[in-house]
Protein backbone atom coordinates (compact mmCIF):
# COMPACT_ATOMS: atom_id res chain seq x y z
CA UNK A 1 0.00 0.00 0.00
CA UNK A 2 1.51 3.44 -1.13
CA UNK A 3 2.55 5.62 2.15
CA UNK A 4 0.32 8.60 0.60
CA UNK A 5 -2.56 6.63 0.20
CA UNK A 6 -2.58 5.98 3.70
CA UNK A 7 -1.96 9.12 4.82
CA UNK A 8 -5.07 10.54 2.82
CA UNK A 9 -7.22 8.16 3.93
CA UNK A 10 -5.75 8.36 7.49
CA UNK A 11 -6.32 12.05 7.38
CA UNK A 12 -9.52 11.75 5.61
CA UNK A 13 -10.68 9.58 8.91
CA UNK A 14 -10.19 12.44 11.01
CA UNK A 15 -11.83 15.28 9.11
CA UNK A 16 -14.21 12.64 8.69
CA UNK A 17 -14.62 12.10 12.72
CA UNK A 18 -14.97 16.30 13.25
CA UNK A 19 -17.28 16.68 10.32
CA UNK A 20 -20.12 14.23 11.09
CA UNK A 21 -19.82 15.63 14.58
CA UNK A 22 -19.58 19.50 14.24
CA UNK A 23 -22.20 19.44 10.60
CA UNK A 24 -24.77 17.30 13.20
CA UNK A 25 -23.97 19.19 16.42
CA UNK A 26 -27.41 22.03 16.15
CA UNK A 27 -29.71 18.81 15.38
CA UNK A 28 -32.55 18.24 18.08
CA UNK A 29 -33.77 15.25 19.36
CA UNK A 30 -36.45 14.62 16.69
CA UNK A 31 -36.18 14.19 13.40
CA UNK A 32 -39.26 16.40 12.59
CA UNK A 33 -38.50 19.32 15.40
CA UNK A 34 -35.38 19.64 13.59
CA UNK A 35 -36.85 19.78 10.19
CA UNK A 36 -39.41 22.49 11.23
CA UNK A 37 -36.77 24.33 13.27
CA UNK A 38 -34.52 24.71 10.36
CA UNK A 39 -37.09 24.68 7.58
CA UNK A 40 -35.35 21.80 5.60
CA UNK A 41 -32.50 20.14 5.51
CA UNK A 42 -29.59 21.34 7.65
CA UNK A 43 -27.20 22.88 4.43
CA UNK A 44 -24.36 23.77 6.41
CA UNK A 45 -22.40 24.16 10.14
CA UNK A 46 -24.76 26.29 12.52
CA UNK A 47 -23.97 27.00 15.78
CA UNK A 48 -25.81 25.21 18.79
CA UNK A 49 -29.34 26.79 19.54
CA UNK A 50 -30.24 28.41 22.63
CA UNK A 51 -33.10 26.02 23.45
CA UNK A 52 -31.00 22.74 22.59
CA UNK A 53 -30.72 20.34 25.62
CA UNK A 54 -26.90 19.35 25.22
CA UNK A 55 -25.08 21.95 22.76
CA UNK A 56 -26.75 25.23 23.47
CA UNK A 57 -23.93 28.38 23.09
CA UNK A 58 -21.51 25.95 20.70
CA UNK A 59 -20.91 28.04 17.61
CA UNK A 60 -20.50 26.94 14.03
CA UNK A 61 -18.53 24.16 13.21
CA UNK A 62 -17.26 23.53 16.76
CA UNK A 63 -17.04 19.39 17.29
CA UNK A 64 -18.13 18.22 20.70
CA UNK A 65 -17.19 15.33 23.50
CA UNK A 66 -17.03 12.93 19.97
CA UNK A 67 -13.87 13.80 18.44
CA UNK A 68 -12.34 15.88 21.26
CA UNK A 69 -12.30 11.99 23.32
CA UNK A 70 -11.04 10.87 19.67
CA UNK A 71 -8.01 13.28 19.62
CA UNK A 72 -7.26 12.91 23.35
CA UNK A 73 -7.27 8.90 22.40
CA UNK A 74 -4.74 9.80 20.01
CA UNK A 75 -2.33 11.40 21.72
CA UNK A 76 -2.38 8.61 24.27
CA UNK A 77 -1.84 5.98 21.07
CA UNK A 78 0.70 7.89 19.38
CA UNK A 79 2.96 8.79 23.08
CA UNK A 80 3.07 5.09 23.59
CA UNK A 81 2.82 3.33 20.38
CA UNK A 82 0.32 1.29 20.96
CA UNK A 83 -3.04 1.33 22.75
CA UNK A 84 -3.33 0.78 26.20
CA UNK A 85 -5.96 0.38 29.28
CA UNK A 86 -3.96 2.86 31.04
CA UNK A 87 -3.11 5.58 28.00
CA UNK A 88 -7.13 5.22 27.36
CA UNK A 89 -7.52 6.05 31.13
CA UNK A 90 -5.53 8.71 30.77
CA UNK A 91 -6.55 9.51 27.51
CA UNK A 92 -10.54 10.54 29.12
CA UNK A 93 -9.23 12.31 32.62
CA UNK A 94 -6.94 14.41 30.31
CA UNK A 95 -10.37 15.58 28.03
CA UNK A 96 -12.50 15.97 30.94
CA UNK A 97 -10.49 17.95 33.10
CA UNK A 98 -9.13 20.30 29.91
CA UNK A 99 -12.96 21.14 29.31
CA UNK A 100 -14.15 20.98 32.92
CA UNK A 101 -16.12 17.64 32.68
CA UNK A 102 -18.28 18.46 35.75
CA UNK A 103 -20.39 21.29 34.66
CA UNK A 104 -20.13 20.54 30.86
CA UNK A 105 -23.38 19.01 30.06
CA UNK A 106 -22.45 17.09 26.82
CA UNK A 107 -20.74 14.59 29.07
CA UNK A 108 -22.31 11.06 28.61
CA UNK A 109 -23.58 9.19 31.25
CA UNK A 110 -21.19 6.56 31.24
CA UNK A 111 -18.11 8.46 30.77
CA UNK A 112 -18.65 10.74 33.45
CA UNK A 113 -19.00 7.75 36.04
CA UNK A 114 -16.07 6.19 34.66
CA UNK A 115 -13.60 9.42 35.23
CA UNK A 116 -15.17 10.17 38.22
CA UNK A 117 -14.26 6.52 39.98
CA UNK A 118 -10.81 7.21 38.13
CA UNK A 119 -10.01 10.24 39.30
CA UNK A 120 -10.70 8.63 42.62
CA UNK A 121 -7.77 5.89 42.14
CA UNK A 122 -10.15 3.06 40.89
CA UNK A 123 -8.18 0.69 38.56
CA UNK A 124 -8.88 1.15 34.92
CA UNK A 125 -9.83 -2.15 34.39
CA UNK A 126 -13.18 -2.18 36.72
CA UNK A 127 -14.37 1.58 36.15
CA UNK A 128 -16.51 0.85 32.86
CA UNK A 129 -18.06 -2.53 33.75
CA UNK A 130 -21.45 -0.71 33.63
CA UNK A 131 -20.41 1.71 30.54
CA UNK A 132 -23.06 0.77 28.22
CA UNK A 133 -23.53 4.12 25.99
CA UNK A 134 -21.84 5.01 22.28
CA UNK A 135 -19.40 6.79 23.99
CA UNK A 136 -16.46 3.62 23.50
CA UNK A 137 -17.79 3.78 19.81
CA UNK A 138 -17.71 7.42 19.65
CA UNK A 139 -14.42 7.94 19.99
CA UNK A 140 -12.96 5.03 18.97
CA UNK A 141 -11.75 6.30 15.11
CA UNK A 142 -8.12 6.49 15.91
CA UNK A 143 -7.73 2.70 17.36
CA UNK A 144 -9.34 1.80 13.53
CA UNK A 145 -7.21 4.07 12.00
CA UNK A 146 -3.80 2.18 13.08
CA UNK A 147 -4.91 -1.41 11.81
CA UNK A 148 -5.00 -0.81 7.85
CA UNK A 149 -6.35 -3.60 6.06
CA UNK A 150 -6.67 -5.77 9.92
CA UNK A 151 -10.37 -5.40 11.76
CA UNK A 152 -9.10 -8.21 13.64
CA UNK A 153 -6.17 -6.09 15.34
CA UNK A 154 -8.70 -3.15 15.74
CA UNK A 155 -10.93 -5.46 17.70
CA UNK A 156 -8.34 -6.45 19.78
CA UNK A 157 -7.13 -2.41 20.57
CA UNK A 158 -11.20 -1.85 20.91
CA UNK A 159 -10.68 -4.09 24.48
CA UNK A 160 -8.52 -2.17 25.93
CA UNK A 161 -9.52 1.28 24.29
CA UNK A 162 -12.98 0.77 26.21
CA UNK A 163 -12.25 -0.70 29.13
CA UNK A 164 -12.01 2.16 31.13
CA UNK A 165 -15.24 3.76 30.68
CA UNK A 166 -17.53 0.92 28.37
CA UNK A 167 -16.73 -2.60 29.44
CA UNK A 168 -19.37 -4.22 28.58
CA UNK A 169 -20.31 -6.38 25.81
CA UNK A 170 -23.07 -4.62 24.45
CA UNK A 171 -20.53 -1.26 24.24
CA UNK A 172 -17.63 -3.30 22.87
CA UNK A 173 -19.42 -4.67 20.11
CA UNK A 174 -20.42 -1.44 18.53
CA UNK A 175 -16.95 0.23 18.98
CA UNK A 176 -15.84 -2.95 17.46
CA UNK A 177 -17.80 -2.54 14.43
CA UNK A 178 -16.82 0.88 14.20
CA UNK A 179 -13.26 0.20 14.71
CA UNK A 180 -13.32 -2.70 12.62
CA UNK A 181 -14.82 -1.17 9.31
CA UNK A 182 -12.50 1.61 9.58
CA UNK A 183 -9.25 -0.80 9.60
CA UNK A 184 -10.88 -1.93 6.24
CA UNK A 185 -12.18 1.09 4.54
CA UNK A 186 -8.05 2.20 4.48
CA UNK A 187 -7.51 -0.21 1.65
CA UNK A 188 -7.97 0.49 -2.05
CA UNK A 189 -10.13 -1.44 -4.09
CA UNK A 190 -12.45 -2.11 -0.83
CA UNK A 191 -16.37 -1.74 -1.68
CA UNK A 192 -18.96 -0.06 0.62
CA UNK A 193 -20.51 -3.46 1.45
CA UNK A 194 -17.15 -4.69 2.60
CA UNK A 195 -16.83 -2.10 5.35
CA UNK A 196 -20.37 -3.17 6.17
CA UNK A 197 -19.83 -6.55 6.39
CA UNK A 198 -16.29 -6.18 8.40
CA UNK A 199 -18.43 -3.75 10.50
CA UNK A 200 -21.09 -6.27 11.24
CA UNK A 201 -17.89 -9.23 11.63
CA UNK A 202 -16.14 -7.28 14.07
CA UNK A 203 -19.59 -6.64 15.89
CA UNK A 204 -20.09 -10.16 16.47
CA UNK A 205 -16.41 -10.74 17.71
CA UNK A 206 -16.67 -7.80 20.04
CA UNK A 207 -19.50 -9.03 21.71
CA UNK A 208 -17.06 -11.73 23.10
CA UNK A 209 -15.52 -9.25 25.74
CA UNK A 210 -16.64 -7.60 28.71
CA UNK A 211 -18.84 -7.89 31.30
CA UNK A 212 -22.56 -9.31 30.29
CA UNK A 213 -25.42 -6.46 29.60
CA UNK A 214 -28.54 -6.07 28.11
CA UNK A 215 -28.80 -4.42 24.97
CA UNK A 216 -30.18 -5.07 21.28
CA UNK A 217 -27.53 -7.51 18.89
CA UNK A 218 -25.49 -4.76 17.26
CA UNK A 219 -24.38 -7.20 13.97
CA UNK A 220 -28.23 -8.06 13.36
CA UNK A 221 -29.54 -4.37 13.63
CA UNK A 222 -26.76 -3.52 11.29
CA UNK A 223 -27.89 -5.82 8.91
CA UNK A 224 -31.66 -4.11 9.53
CA UNK A 225 -30.15 -0.44 9.17
CA UNK A 226 -29.14 -1.49 6.28
CA UNK A 227 -31.96 -2.95 4.80
CA UNK A 228 -33.81 -0.12 5.61
CA UNK A 229 -31.21 2.22 3.89
CA UNK A 230 -31.25 -0.21 0.57
CA UNK A 231 -35.17 0.91 0.15
CA UNK A 232 -36.66 2.30 -2.63
CA UNK A 233 -38.47 5.47 -0.94
CA UNK A 234 -37.42 8.71 -0.61
CA UNK A 235 -34.48 9.42 1.28
CA UNK A 236 -36.13 11.72 4.23
CA UNK A 237 -38.44 8.56 4.78
CA UNK A 238 -35.52 6.03 4.79
CA UNK A 239 -33.92 8.25 7.57
CA UNK A 240 -36.77 8.61 9.76
CA UNK A 241 -37.39 5.23 9.53
CA UNK A 242 -33.90 4.64 10.89
CA UNK A 243 -34.91 6.97 13.75
CA UNK A 244 -38.06 5.03 14.25
CA UNK A 245 -36.91 1.19 13.79
CA UNK A 246 -33.60 1.31 15.05
CA UNK A 247 -33.00 4.41 17.14
CA UNK A 248 -30.76 7.64 17.13
CA UNK A 249 -30.27 7.34 20.85
CA UNK A 250 -27.32 7.31 23.65
CA UNK A 251 -27.98 3.56 23.46
CA UNK A 252 -25.11 2.07 21.23
CA UNK A 253 -27.37 -0.64 19.74
CA UNK A 254 -29.01 1.84 18.29
CA UNK A 255 -26.54 4.91 17.18
CA UNK A 256 -23.95 2.03 16.04
CA UNK A 257 -26.41 0.58 13.54
CA UNK A 258 -27.89 3.72 12.88
CA UNK A 259 -23.90 5.38 11.06
CA UNK A 260 -24.02 2.12 8.76
CA UNK A 261 -27.44 2.93 7.87
CA UNK A 262 -26.76 6.72 7.49
CA UNK A 263 -23.59 5.19 5.54
CA UNK A 264 -25.00 3.08 2.90
CA UNK A 265 -27.93 5.20 2.70
CA UNK A 266 -25.51 8.13 1.55
CA UNK A 267 -23.28 5.65 -1.03
CA UNK A 268 -20.18 6.74 1.51
CA UNK A 269 -20.36 10.31 0.50
CA UNK A 270 -18.93 11.95 3.32
CA UNK A 271 -20.90 15.35 3.17
CA UNK A 272 -24.63 13.81 2.52
CA UNK A 273 -23.30 11.79 5.64
CA UNK A 274 -23.07 14.46 7.66
CA UNK A 275 -26.54 16.19 5.85
CA UNK A 276 -28.67 12.71 6.74
CA UNK A 277 -27.18 12.49 10.40
CA UNK A 278 -28.12 16.01 10.88
CA UNK A 279 -31.95 15.26 9.58
CA UNK A 280 -31.82 12.36 11.82
CA UNK A 281 -31.49 13.92 15.07
CA UNK A 282 -31.27 12.47 18.39
CA UNK A 283 -27.72 11.73 19.31
CA UNK A 284 -27.07 13.18 15.84
CA UNK A 285 -23.53 14.68 16.44
CA UNK A 286 -22.27 10.47 17.31
CA UNK A 287 -23.86 9.17 14.63
CA UNK A 288 -22.29 11.68 12.62
CA UNK A 289 -19.09 11.31 13.59
CA UNK A 290 -18.82 7.85 13.28
CA UNK A 291 -20.45 7.41 9.74
CA UNK A 292 -18.25 10.11 8.14
CA UNK A 293 -15.32 8.77 10.21
CA UNK A 294 -15.77 5.84 8.29
CA UNK A 295 -16.64 7.31 4.72
CA UNK A 296 -13.65 9.51 5.46
CA UNK A 297 -11.37 6.71 5.62
CA UNK A 298 -12.72 4.98 2.60
CA UNK A 299 -12.78 8.26 0.32
CA UNK A 300 -9.61 9.96 1.82
CA UNK A 301 -9.21 13.58 2.70
CA UNK A 302 -9.02 15.15 -0.63
CA UNK A 303 -12.32 14.59 -1.14
CA UNK A 304 -13.27 16.95 1.37
CA UNK A 305 -14.03 20.66 0.23
CA UNK A 306 -11.56 23.28 1.13
CA UNK A 307 -14.13 25.46 2.60
CA UNK A 308 -15.07 22.51 4.90
CA UNK A 309 -11.38 21.63 6.03
CA UNK A 310 -10.87 25.46 6.05
CA UNK A 311 -14.11 25.68 8.77
CA UNK A 312 -13.81 22.55 11.09
CA UNK A 313 -9.95 23.32 10.97
CA UNK A 314 -10.78 27.20 12.39
CA UNK A 315 -13.50 26.55 14.48
CA UNK A 316 -11.68 24.26 16.63
CA UNK A 317 -7.98 25.38 16.70
CA UNK A 318 -6.75 22.57 19.44
CA UNK A 319 -7.08 20.06 17.13
CA UNK A 320 -4.13 19.42 15.20
CA UNK A 321 -5.51 17.40 11.99
CA UNK A 322 -1.97 16.78 10.95
CA UNK A 323 0.07 15.99 13.61
CA UNK A 324 -2.27 13.57 14.78
CA UNK A 325 -2.39 12.03 10.99
CA UNK A 326 1.40 11.94 10.96
CA UNK A 327 1.79 10.18 14.97
CA UNK A 328 -1.32 7.38 13.32
CA UNK A 329 0.23 6.93 9.87
CA UNK A 330 3.83 6.18 11.81
CA UNK A 331 1.91 3.52 13.80
CA UNK A 332 -0.25 1.95 10.54
CA UNK A 333 2.89 1.68 8.33
CA UNK A 334 4.71 -0.16 11.25
CA UNK A 335 1.85 -2.66 11.49
CA UNK A 336 2.20 -2.84 7.51
CA UNK A 337 5.55 -4.11 8.11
Amino acid sequence: MQMGELSNRILGGLYGQALGDAFAMPAYLRPEVTWERYGGWIEGFLPGPPDHPVHHGLPAGRVTDDTEQAFSLAAEIIREGEVTVEGAARALITWYDAIDGDSTPYVGPSTRRAVQALKSGVDPRTTGLQGDTDGGAMRICPVGLIHPGDPEGAVLDTVSACMPSHFTDVAISGAAAIAGAIATALIPGTTLEDIIESGRICAVEGVKHGSPWLGASIPRRIDAASQIASKSSPVLERIIDLYDLIGSTLATSEAVPCAFGILLLAKGDVMLCAKYSAALSGDADTVGAMACAMAGAWKGAMVFPGAIIEKITSANPELDFQGVAAGLIEIAARRLK
